[in-house]
């Protein structure tokens, strides 16, 4: 028989006192909530994701990582729409998976659920992305398990009684589904809270040129006032996070909310700030996409040239700037930000992998924008949207050499290449590289000191009323 020693036992102590104590922290901070919605003793603070992307998959586990345990005081679901298969394929390498962790292994056979997953591989059994995802599977994220989930198929279900609603859906689809919602919600006496965690944005031309965001489009669906609605966006990739990947994120939004959710979300490896510009850093977020898918392009079609990438890398920084001080009074205060997602998007984001893909032939435009084990592609509806909004004659600019108004989108040359490409289809995917070889085409420099010299914001832009001051 093998004695402890003191040293052991120790720190054996040791650990169980800080995991005791790490507890009472997380119990405390969800009590903290508790009290601010309202919420009496038996009355589970309702937590639930709307839509199950990578993102939305690994936000709802981390929270029920977290506070889960505490099931007298939380209740946290997710809903995703039913019916969607899982191919023999990925049936095969998420047996793989599963058999090469134990970890996994040994839970699925304690939950009496790893039987299924032999079947599929033999081609004997359909799998579910609903089925799966109750066993921690995310089929946009199959290399990278989760925590069990509490799973709903049903959105009426899901929402009804929701005090917490995570927005994971695409921007493309987060309108309809919170139109649904709406109906769910008539009889309600409560207002919930909705924390966006969606990173694209849309046009609208008329009657005046503006984005809309997706927190605009829930307020617009829903009725719910937008000190209710939050946007969290950083630079992040989401398996890294769920693996205990040191990062960050912003929540923003309206101050009664934003902090005490700051608080509420962050975790030791997962730091969590607040900020009160709730919709200018929600649009940082899709701009973002547009060049990420431009960038993938140019290293794929230059053999991943260090030089080719940093020449696009100048080029689309300045583009990204330019439109900054389009859309906001204070623009130097985004750069930091709009950078650190850029440049994660860049190395590991789904838009690069995209437009990498693209040019090594492996998809198609003809495919669509919303790929097999990736998800919704937002940086092609983003392309269209800012290419559409920037080409306004309303908006004009004036052009610094030619002295006459011209719309902004033609001071941005890689934007009107890339809406050429993935949206009009008029030039082949090697055309990037023509537009970055462009010899008429501004030093990136002289770009970004027109932005800074000329008083382009328009506040309109993002709908909102010029400054008084």
């Amino acid at each position: 028989m093998m004695v402890e020693t003191t040293e052991e036992m120790n720190q054996n102590l040791h650990a169980n006192c800080l995991i005791q104590s790490s507890n009472t922290c997380l119990e405390e901070k969800l009590d903290e909530l508790r009290h601010l919605m309202g919420k009496t003793d038996g009355d589970p603070l309702r937590i639930v994701g709307v839509g199950a992307g990578a993102w939305g998959s690994v936000f709802t586990a981390l929270l029920q990582d977290s506070y889960g345990h505490l099931r007298d005081k939380v209740l946290i679901r997710i809903w995703r729409r039913p019916g969607r298969t899982v191919d023999r394929a990925t049936a095969e390498h998420l047996f793989e998976v599963i058999n090469s962790r134990e970890d996994v292994l040994r839970r699925l056979i304690r939950r009496c659920a790893y039987l299924k997953y032999v079947e599929a591989r033999l081609g004997d059994r359909t799998l579910y992305a609903d089925e799966i995802l109750k066993d921690g599977f995310c089929l946009n994220m199959i290399d990278t398990p989760l925590c069990p989930l509490k799973v709903v198929t049903n959105l009426q279900e899901a929402v009804w009684d929701a005090d917490i609603v995570i927005n994971g859906l695409p921007s493309t689809e987060t309108h309809q589904v919170f139109e649904e919602i709406r109906r769910y919600w008539k009889e309600r006496i409560t207002v919930p809270v909705i924390i966006s965690l969606a990173k694209g944005v849309e046009a609208e031309l008329g009657p005046e040129p503006r984005i809309i965001t997706p927190t605009q489009m829930i307020n617009r669906a829903t009725g719910i006032p937008i000190e209710n609605i939050l946007y969290l966006g950083g630079p992040n990739i989401a398996s890294e996070i769920y693996n205990k990947e040191y990062a960050n994120a912003r929540i923003c939004g309206a101050e009664k909310w934003r902090k005490p959710l700051a608080k509420f979300l962050r975790q030791p490896h997962f730091i969590v700030w607040d900020n009160g510009d709730l919709v200018t850093h929600e649009v940082m977020g899709g701009l973002k996409n547009v060049y990420a898918i431009g960038a993938g392009m140019v290293a794929a079609l230059t053999n991943e040239s260090a030089t080719s990438k940093s020449v696009y890398f100048a080029l689309c920084t300045s583009e990204m700037i330019f439109i900054t001080h389009l859309l906001a009074e204070e623009p130097e205060k985004l750069a930091g930000p709009l950078l650190a997602d850029t440049y994660v998007t860049l190395l590991k984001g789904r838009n690069a992998w995209y437009g990498q893909q693209l040019a090594k032939g492996n998809l198609s435009l003809e495919m669509g924008d919303s790929i097999k084990g990736k998800g919704m592609i937002q940086g092609v509806s983003a392309v269209k949207a800012f290419y559409e909004l920037l080409s306004q004659s309303s908006l004009s600019v004036l052009h610094p050499e030619e002295n006459k108004p011209v719309a902004p989108v033609e001071l941005c040359p890689i934007l009107k290449m890339l809406y050429k490409i993935l949206i009009k289809r008029e030039f082949p995917l090697q055309a990037i590289l023509e537009a970055l070889r462009d010899e008429t085409m501004y030093d990136p420099k002289d770009r970004i000191e027109i932005a800074q010299t000329h008083v382009f914001y328009r506040p309109s832009l993002l709908g909102q009323q010029p400054s008084s001051k």
